[in-house]
């Protein structure tokens, strides 16, 4: 009885947080609409609060900052929107008229081609839209499998047998590009630059010599922490030190 009560009691928590949440996302889209940016902001950020995130969110929260100028959270925004969604053709536009107006322009290392083709691939989709692309051939799969066995004619059974074994080796594929997806998610740790200009140092410390500078709404990846401070890889294979409270991770939702 007691275990009832308490699922019950979740279940009407979590229907208010919902609801609550799906109030809040209307007020934003209004102040958005109404040009006050700031006020959608804070909408947002509240549902942020409540522990719920999608790339529409961070999408839409892209678009406020953007709106007002602020591209270090302009492009952060756009890019957790992408972490969740990394095929989606609106995110990676507004994500690159954000890029524009950045002031660093790194050079990126040159690829192979066997190199290039294998990130498109294996990122054409998330590891977590994988799964349920393996699923849904799963799925498929069985589906052909029973419809095999239940029809008398030979040309049925065969069209059912190929969508069958079709259904079987696409969910193998999608079960191996998730493993692989997934391992590319975990060996990056991206973060985006929020203050207007900050110096990368040689060591972790205001004493060492100065590398290079980089600026609001710059891409770095984080290879190593000390304490306060992060060593960061740029686009170009160069790193250094800078404090953590120069930049914001992605991956952390």
């Amino acid at each position: 009885m007691k275990e009832a009560y308490m699922a019950i009691l979740f279940f009407l928590f979590s229907f208010g947080v919902i609801a609550q949440n799906n109030t809040l996302f209307q007020h934003a889209t209004e102040s958005y609409n109404e040009g006050e940016y700031n006020k959608a902001i804070g909408f947002y950020e509240q549902i942020l609060d409540n522990k719920q995130h999608s790339s529409e969110l961070y999408f839409n929260l892209g678009n406020a900052h953007y709106k007002l100028g602020e591209i270090g959270p302009s492009i952060y925004y756009y890019e957790k929107a992408l972490l969740l969604k990394p095929n989606d053709v609106e995110i990676k536009n507004n994500l690159s008229y954000a890029n524009n107006m950045k002031l660093d322009a790194i050079d990126e290392m040159p690829e192979t081609v066997l190199v290039s083709f294998y990130k498109t691939v294996v990122n054409y989709l998330s590891f977590e839209q994988w799964a349920y692309l393996a699923v849904g051939m799963i799925f498929l799969f069985v589906l052909g499998y029973i419809v095999y066995y239940f029809l008398y004619n030979a040309t049925h059974k065969r069209i059912s047998f190929i969508a069958s074994v079709l259904g079987l080796v696409l969910a193998v594929i999608s079960v191996i590009m998730a493993y692989f997806q997934y391992n590319e998610f975990q060996k990056d740790n991206p973060a985006i630059i929020f203050s207007r200009e900050i110096a990368v140092t040689s060591e972790p410390n205001d004493r060492s010599e100065r590398l290079f500078t980089l600026h609001e709404g710059t891409k770095v990846n984080v290879v190593e922490e000390l304490g306060n401070w992060q060593k960061v890889k740029i686009a170009d294979g160069q790193t250094g030190w800078l404090p953590s409270e120069h930049l914001k991770l992605l991956k952390k939702f």
